[in-house]
């Protein structure tokens, strides 16, 4: 089923050539550093990673300085990324302003962030499979529900990477 009002297309980047985006969730140690590191890669590998910038927060400060959870550095080195960069920081307002888009991975992060708004929305908003579901927390349980954000995040991250290069132009 789809959701109704969402984007089938990204916002224009506000500096043509140019693109930042925000991924955020709870406290920045599973969901939110697992799409920042699968969506660098996929840049990367589509040659856009010179123009668009990706960062990654939670909500909450309390993991700010941390690495990422094990089990999802573990899940994303057993699928070949490097998620030995990361350290979790903490969503700033200013943010909204300052990013192309902000994703966030539930509703609970959207309510957090101020809402849906132009620029703001969920991460899984293009997802082919799912389009605006959330992407479950991880934290809780075991090993599978790493894999299966993976998966989630891998696939939307590829729907992102195609809508990237209409989205750089910036307003017509």
């Amino acid at each position: 089923m789809r959701v109704p009002d969402l984007p089938t297309a990204l916002p224009d980047a506000r500096e043509p050539g140019r693109y930042r985006i925000a991924l955020v969730c709870l406290g920045n140690i599973c969901r939110s550093p697992t799409a920042h590191v699968v969506l660098e890669s996929r840049l990367a590998d589509a040659g856009l990673d010179d123009r668009v910038e990706v960062a990654s927060s939670g909500t909450g400060g309390w993991h700010v300085g941390n690495p990422m959870d094990p089990r999802a550095a573990s899940t994303l080195a057993g699928a070949g990324y490097d998620p030995t960069r990361h350290r979790a920081r903490q969503y700033d307002a200013s943010w909204a302003e300052a990013y192309d888009l902000v994703l966030v991975m539930d509703e609970a992060n959207l309510a957090d962030v101020g809402g849906r708004k132009p620029r703001i929305g969920m991460f899984r908003d293009l997802d082919p499979v799912d389009p605006g579901a959330a992407v479950p927390d991880p934290y809780y349980g075991g090993d599978d529900g790493f894999e299966e954000v993976l998966a989630m995040v891998e696939r939307t991250s590829d729907a992102i990477v195609a809508a990237l290069p209409r989205a750089l132009e910036g307003p017509a």
